[in-house]
Order: C-alpha cells, then structure tokens, then sequence
C-alpha cells in the first residue's frame, strides 16, 4: 500500500513537468519566432502573450466548480484532464498562426487573441486544479515539503523542454515548427493523463465537502468567505508584495551589469544560470529538510531578508564596480527568491481546505499573476523614468532595487499578522468536516 501511494506521488510530478513543458514552447520559442522571424511588431506579440496573465481570474471560478461539481465522481482528474487538452490545442493553434506569415490585420488579431484564450484558459484550468488535488492529497509538512518538490519539477520540465525544442528547431521552419507543436501538444496531454488518472480516492469527507463547496453560490463565497476574511486579504498582498520584490528585477539584470559594470553580452546571458541554480538549489533544500526544520513561516522570512540583503549589496556593487561579487550576489539572490517562493507556496497550501481548496488556490493564482505582472510593469517604468530625469543608469537601476527592498520589507512585516487557523475557510472546515473525518 505504502508503495502504491510513493508511486501515486512519483506520477503527479509528470503533469509539473507538462506544465513547464508547455511553457518553454511558449514563452521561449513563439515569441521569438513571431518577432525575429514574421517581424511582428514586439507590442502586439506582448498583448497576445499577456492575455493568459489577463484572464486569470477565471481561475477563480474554475477552482469553485472544481469543488462543488465533480465529473464522474471526482472534482479533479476530469478537470486537469480537460484543462491539458485545452493547452495542446492552444499551442496547436498559436504554433499554425506562428508558422503563417502575414500583415498585422483584424484576423490575425483576432485569431491570435483566441488562441492565446485557448492556451491561457487550459493552463490556469489544468493548473489550478492540480494544486488543489496536491492539496487534497497531503496533509501538515507533506503537503508544504510537497508543493515545493512539484515546483522544482516544474523547472525541470522548463529546463527540459527549452533543450528539446531548442534542438529541434535548430533551424527554423513553417512546417516543423507545427510538427514539434504537435508532438509536444500530444505529450503534455499524455503527460497530464497519466499523472492525474487514479489519484482521487472516493470517501465521505471529499463527498461532504464537494456538497458544502456547492451550497454557496460562487458571489457569495467569494462575498464571505474571500472578500470579507482578513486573513486572505493579508496573503494576497503578501504574495503579490513577495513577487513584485523578489522579481521587479527579473528582465532588468542583464542591462545593470552591462551599463553600470561594463560586463560583455556573453557574461550577463549567464546571470540567469547563475540566477536559476540559486532558486533550484534552494527549493530543492527546502523541499527535503528546510521546511521540515525551520516551518513555511521562518523559511519566507529567511529567503525575504535574503532579498532584501542582496539589493543593498547590488548597490554597493555598482558602486565599487566589482563584477566577481555581482555574480555572487546574483546566485544568492536566487537562493533568497527560492527560499521566500517555497515558503509562500507552503503558506498559500496550508490556507487551503478540502472544501475550498480549488477557489482558494485560484485566489492565491491571481496575486501571483498580479504580482507578476506589476512586478515587470513598474521595475521598466522606474528605470526609465530615473534614467531620463537623471541621465544615470547606476542611480535609475538603484532605484529599482530600493523600491524592492522597500516592498519585501513590506512583505516581511505582513507574516508576522498571518494566520491560517484563523481564516473563515478553516473555520468552516472545523466546524463541517471535522465530525465527518471521525466517523469515515
């Protein structure tokens, strides 16, 4: 039996590494293609990829369907099934517009948006889903240690991904680019199917919660049990703080250590490797021991004032003009970003319940979306403004990092009100399961 539930466990990190599949075919192929090759303007590819960020907040109602209504019996294999089929015919329709060069008309902006839809509407489904079933399926440490293993899984499946598809499309071409589209929208799909299928087990607790889940309408949950509850207001803004703090920098590196430290094409290129072992090696400590050790609420404290370090000593960096320990701090900062990351992934599990877990994971799913997006948005918009008021790319780039520094500081302050027993979705579950779990 014990062995059953290790080999269960093993086959749900397939549909993480689906899910960074997808998104390396995506994120680092298409948008390259339909800039560089179909000489597309870089505004419109922008909107067509910001649209899965701008629908977001449909995760929130497929989370509360998800809940409520099972499909045959179970509230989420059918749905992360249905939802990584969406993603391969998403990524089969972007990959045919991609591989058809034309004009920017009304069609192509009509059929790009769509299909950008399609893609955004199976990722946030399928995804969601997923971590409300990791939810569902563990319980105290084993659920935080587990959602950060099935994150660093998802890197891998970006890792992965980036490499096979950057082999195959070595050299570009129309028709094997719909080719590796294809192949890739059937793995994901398989992938997905074969982590999901048999990992819901039928008891009166899921059944129990599946009927309370639906006996509120979706306005008024999100009216009492969202909106009204202090506690999910506090995580929310710490989660979208955490992002835009630890990531307002994360396409501004690069341009830092050329304009202020002089360093060549090829050395900034390998800041984000540098950057990305970081955030893998110290998911990968937290998953097996730190948060064992230390609990979610210490580890998002230690990776925060990590952060907070690390920009202060990007400062001073510009100041001496040490290139050696810029690279330095550029991987302890990626220590910091996964120490803080695991932390708020265990504390954005531990907020969720058997009644509420898909709703609650498409709250959390939002604030990183929104976190994520600002983030970008106003790490571009402070430097340019600092620079162009200034003249001075070292005073325009420390100016980011301030602000970031400030806002994690924020975010620092926000755990220290956090308190997941207290939120109205686990009263709920103390006072409607608990008699439940008794007696099953």
């Amino acid at each position: 039996m014990k062995f059953v539930r290790t080999l269960n466990n093993a086959r749900l990190a397939f549909f993480s590494i689906a899910y960074g599949l997808s998104g390396a075919l995506i994120g680092g192929t298409l948008n390259r293609i339909m800039i560089a090759e179909l000489g597309l303007p870089a505004t419109l590819v922008a909107f067509f990829f910001a649209i899965p960020l701008l629908i977001s907040p449909v995760r929130v109602w497929l989370g509360y369907r998800s809940d409520g209504y099972p499909v045959f019996g179970k509230r989420r294999e059918p749905y992360i099934i249905f939802g990584a089929l969406v993603i391969g015919l998403g990524i089969i329709a972007t990959s045919r517009l991609a591989a058809n060069p034309t004009k920017v008309t009304a069609l192509l902006l009509l059929s790009g948006s769509l299909s950008f839809m399609l893609y955004g509407l199976g990722r946030n489904l399928a995804h969601n889903t997923y971590q409300a079933l990791v939810s569902d399926r563990y319980t105290g440490t084993y659920r935080t240690r587990a959602i950060t293993f099935y994150e660093v899984a998802t890197l891998l499946g970006s890792v992965m991904g980036a490499g096979f598809i950057g082999k195959a499309l070595e050299t570009y071409d129309p028709a094997k680019l719909i080719s590796v589209a294809t192949g890739v929208a059937v793995a994901i799909f398989l992938l997905a199917t074969f982590a999901a299928i048999g990992q819901e087990s039928k008891n009166q607790v899921a059944e129990t919660a599946a009927e309370q889940a639906r006996k509120m309408p979706f306005q008024q949950v999100l009216r009492d049990v969202v909106f009204a509850d202090p506690q999910v207001r506090i995580l929310f803004t710490l989660v979208i703080c955490t992002f835009i703090g630890t990531l307002a920098q994360d396409a501004l590196l690069e341009p830092y250590g050329a304009l202020v430290l002089g360093m060549s094409v090829g050395d900034t290129t390998r800041l984000t490797m540098y950057w990305g072992l970081g955030v893998l090696a110290s998911m990968l400590m937290s998953g097996l021991f730190l948060i064992k050790w230390l609990g979610y609420m210490k580890l998002m404290r230690t990776g925060i004032i990590a952060s907070i370090l690390v920009f202060i000593g990007l400062i001073v960096t510009g100041l001496m003009g040490n290139v050696g320990i810029f690279k330095s701090l550029v991987f302890v900062m990626g220590i910091g970003t996964g120490l803080a990351g695991a932390g708020m992934l265990s504390a954005i599990i531990s907020f969720t319940t058997p009644i509420r877990a898909g709703m609650l994971m498409g709250v959390w799913g939002v604030a990183n979306m929104v976190g994520h997006a600002v983030g970008n948005l106003t790490g571009g918009i402070l430097v340019d403004s600092v620079r162009y008021a200034t003249g001075n790319a070292f005073f325009a780039y420390s100016s980011l990092f301030t602000m970031e520094a400030v806002i994690l500081l924020v975010a620092l302050n926000l755990t220290t009100k956090l308190n997941a027993n207290t939120s109205r979705a686990h009263v709920e579950e103390t006072e409607i399961l608990a008699g439940v779990a008794a007696a099953d």
